[in-house]
């Protein structure tokens, strides 16, 4: 019913900067959150980041915290991820998410809706 499409991954070398987006189309008008989550190869899905639908309110992982942040425009349908003092340990397929709740979750269980990721390749 929702389609997630993310775009602005690439390769950057450690210490820099990169903005990830994420675009959303089909049912949007009911009030949602949005989050960001990750996967390197051979390793779990961890959590990224989450906001609310008012972006009032917002929460990280620890692993990132200070160094991303996400952001969203409701009015284009889309969330942001900016990305500073990348490290290699970044490296990963990021996805975005939404849930139909207009609350922030850091458990993927809460989500409804994937997208298919970008990928993040960080080089020393």
């Amino acid at each position: 019913q929702v389609q997630l499409v993310e775009s602005g991954g690439g390769l950057v070398q450690a210490g820099g900067s990169l903005r990830l987006s994420c675009a959303a189309s089909g049912r949007t008008f009911s009030r949602y959150a949005m989050g960001w989550f990750r996967q390197a190869p051979g390793k779990e899905r961890e959590f990224v980041a989450s906001i609310t639908w008012g972006g009032g309110n917002t929460i990280y992982a620890d692993s990132v915290k200070g160094r991303f942040t996400i952001s969203r425009d409701n009015a284009k349908n889309t969330v942001h991820l900016h990305m500073n003092s990348l490290k290699p340990e970044d490296t990963a397929v990021y996805v975005c998410a939404a849930a139909l709740t207009p609350f922030a979750y850091s458990t993927a269980t809460k989500y409804d809706y994937w997208g298919q990721g970008t990928q993040v390749t960080v080089s020393s």
